[in-house]
């Protein structure tokens, strides 16, 4: 089994939390693997004016988690499908219940 990918976050907007002074995503919310220059969904991050948040992981601006999603106004759906989405609304992963022999 491969080891699972962990994903940074890259946004359109970005605001400052002032109880911790940190910088965090707002907007659309992209996954990001840092060290490449483009989102997962294949968007380039210079081209789309997109801000890089190295310290921020997938799983925290989902809405359901309450981390860093305070702003966050649209995850990519693209995104979302390659990172992951886990929560009430996501759907449960594909198993076949009867196989044939």
């Amino acid at each position: 089994m491969a080891a699972r990918k962990r994903y940074a976050v890259a946004a359109s907007g970005r605001w400052f939390d002032e109880d911790d002074g940190r910088r965090l995503p707002a907007g659309e919310v992209h996954a990001w693997e840092p060290g490449t220059n483009q989102t997962v969904c294949g968007l380039a991050l210079s081209r789309s004016q997109l801000a890089r948040f190295p310290h921020v992981e997938w799983p925290d601006i989902l809405p359901e988690s309450g981390g860093a999603a305070d702003r966050v106004q649209r995850v990519c759906p693209r995104c979302a499908a390659v990172a992951g989405r886990r929560g009430p609304d996501a759907r449960p992963r594909w198993h076949r219940t009867d196989p044939r022999p």
